[in-house]
């Protein structure tokens, strides 16, 4: 199997031989003879025009073009047990979803967002992944992703060709325990002056506009905490530890799971929620649906 000159057989005996440090391990581990093993690397490494390998005390470690050699071959490997397990749930009559949620967004936004994914026709098997905006976004590149969830929009460049679909927008409320809103007493917002607040750090494309509408309202609140993990928060705010900002559209699900209530409304602070692609127009059923079901959600 080759592809630009790159025979694919060659390339995964270098990733063995790579990890094992040695064409003798990596030979054991296949079952094959080493000079077979030797022959193939050879091989690919006359077909790259590079050497890929070199001895270091009794391990063969990768040159610097084999670093780089090796790097491709993780993806493109990687790339092909996703491909496998896609096909796999085909014959099962699913469709596979791989999903990147920046870890800003909160929970339940994802929930609402991704739960259209069951409701279609065939059914799907859903994988999550979780992290800062910027790895989700490496991973949308590389094909790893199949869409990224997030509350803000990218950029695209040469370097990352993206596309932003909007799915929704909501005012923002903030809300806490009973006990904590009942203190507050009237004049919202500047009733939150020395109120104990958690907030999103400042890497969260939210956190900017909350210290503008806090600023514009003249209001300083006791900053008892800052989370980049959106569920970390509200776990501190459940506890009435702080005041915390979360969209109006959530309002039944914030009572129901964290058993917070509204102390007022900053309503001219909005939360939007993006769904990023690799592609204009999308293709990918699971997403397809997603986008229709939840296309304006939110907005409030």
């Amino acid at each position: 199997m080759k592809t630009s000159g790159i025979n694919f057989r060659h390339l995964y005996f270098f990733r063995v031989v790579a990890a094992e440090g040695s064409v003798t391990r990596a030979a054991e581990r296949l079952g094959l003879a080493i000079q077979t093993i030797s022959a193939q690397l050879a091989a690919l490494e006359q077909s790259v025009g590079k050497q890929l390998l070199t001895q270091q005390g009794r391990r063969l470690v990768p040159t610097e073009a084999g670093r780089v050699a090796l790097t491709y071959a993780e993806q493109i490997f990687e790339l092909g047990d996703r491909m496998q397990e896609a096909l796999n749930e085909a014959d099962a009559g699913r469709t596979r979803l791989t999903v990147g949620i920046s870890d800003s967004l909160p929970k339940l936004i994802a929930y609402r967002l991704l739960r259209a994914a069951f409701e279609m026709k065939m059914p799907c098997k859903l994988v999550c992944v979780e992290r800062e905006f910027e790895s989700l976004l490496a991973d949308l590149a590389l094909h790893k992703l199949d869409v990224v969830l997030t509350d803000r929009s990218v950029r695209a460049s040469a370097s990352l060709r993206v596309y932003n679909h909007l799915l929704g927008e909501s005012e923002m409320l903030v809300f806490g325990t009973p006990e904590l809103v009942e203190g507050l007493g009237a004049n919202f917002p500047r009733n939150l002056n020395h109120a104990p607040m958690l907030l999103p750090t400042r890497n969260n494309a939210l956190r900017g506009r909350i210290d503008e509408w806090l600023l514009k309202h003249d209001v300083r609140p006791d900053v008892v905490g800052e989370f980049e993990d959106n569920a970390m928060l509200t776990t501190f705010a459940r506890d009435g530890l702080g005041l915390f900002f979360a969209p109006a559209g959530l309002e039944p699900d914030i009572l129901a799971q964290f058993g917070a209530v509204p102390a007022g409304a900053a309503t001219e602070l909005r939360e939007q929620f993006y769904a990023i692609s690799s592609e204009r127009r999308i293709k990918h059923a699971a997403v397809e649906a997603i986008m229709a079901a939840n296309t304006g959600l939110f907005t409030v």
